[in-house]
């Protein structure tokens, strides 16, 4: 291992293997200043303090896994502005939802190339940097990553939906962690998913630590589980600890706004998973009552308090899309 590399575990990885130090995770980039899953963000995340960078990752029709938030990609690119890809508009139904638009499998790496994105919430962040970026690979955000010496998050989207058009994404996800030398319990990668199954696989293709993402309502898509509340519980957590490492919940599932934390933190670390909450936004539009400034909804308002009581809790890690106010909350905390 490097000496960089060893920094930058030892920031986050005490001498077990356990992580002490809570984690910033870069949700999609600094996705709060740029558009989301563009290198523009992730560079600014690095810049900001991040200590791993997260890429969703869906696959092109020549089996290229990229960056974006979802397979159909008008909120997120210029593509509907390009009238030579206009008949390639189109309805499918994605884990039990129909979805009308464009979608990453219908296009070759080299025609998402020519696409530029562009901000996923323009209410809320403007427009300012639409046009400037375009959609990146995993290999290039990992050898980002491995110039400046972060970890990488990545996230499975839809893995047993693309299993069914026959672009399964976790072999080569894995493959490309091996090429990059990443393939122990210690390198500075996570990989998340809402799905149960794919996960499971992947404890037997990989030494990397894995995350059960779950979210306040709902089940996950592949069916294995009733819900994710089931999930939740005691008996719940203990299975997933069975094949992974962690959990990543809707913060919701900690505390809801300004009410009463659940026990999910405790229970989650009773039955030996680390728990890092989604998604701390700076925007009022997203921030409990109490912690907001001000009436408009674009407004930022007390993202670094926020942040510190989720801390306070005791959570592992967090996604944020304003990397700088969570290297400053988790920075002040460690300072105290």
């Amino acid at each position: 291992m490097s000496a960089g590399w060893a920094l930058v575990l030892l920031a986050a990885v005490g001498h077990s293997g356990a992580m002490s130090d809570p984690i910033v995770i870069a949700h999609r980039g600094a996705s709060g200043l740029r558009p989301e899953h563009t290198i523009a963000a992730y560079m600014l995340a690095i810049e900001q303090g991040a200590d791993f960078i997260e890429p969703d990752l869906v696959p092109t029709k020549d089996g290229v896994l990229v960056a974006r938030h979802e397979n159909e990609i008008s909120e997120t690119t210029d593509v509907a502005a390009h009238p030579e890809f206009a008949a390639r508009k189109g309805t499918k139904t994605i884990d039990g939802a129909r979805v009308t638009g464009w979608f990453t499998e219908d296009f070759t790496l080299a025609e998402l190339k020519t696409l530029r994105a562009k901000e996923r919430l323009p209410l809320l962040r403007g427009t300012a940097h639409d046009g400037k970026f375009d959609v990146p690979t995993f290999a290039e955000i990992i050898a980002l990553a491995k110039t400046h010496k972060v970890g990488v998050y990545p996230e499975t989207k839809h893995p047993t939906y693309f299993a069914s058009i026959g672009l399964e994404t976790d072999t080569p996800l894995v493959a490309q962690l091996k090429a990059a030398g990443w393939d122990r319990a210690d390198a500075p990668v996570f990989i998340q998913s809402f799905e149960v199954a794919n996960l499971k696989r992947l404890k037997g293709m990989t030494r990397v630590r894995l995350i059960q993402l779950m979210d306040a309502k709902g089940a996950p898509a592949d069916g294995t589980q009733p819900n994710y509340a089931a999930m939740a519980t005691p008996a719940g957590l203990t299975a997933i600890a069975a094949y992974a490492y962690g959990i990543g919940p809707n913060k919701t599932m900690i505390r809801d706004g300004d009410a009463v934390p659940t026990s999910l933190v405790a229970d989650a670390h009773a039955a030996g998973l680390k728990v890092h909450p989604w998604t701390f936004r700076a925007e009022n539009f997203f921030l409990p009552a109490s912690l907001r400034s001000g009436i408009d909804p674009r407004g930022h308002g007390r993202l670094r308090d926020e942040i510190a009581r989720y801390l306070e809790l005791g959570v592992d890690g967090f996604f944020t899309d304003f990397p700088l106010d969570g290297s400053s909350a988790r920075d002040a905390r460690r300072l105290r």
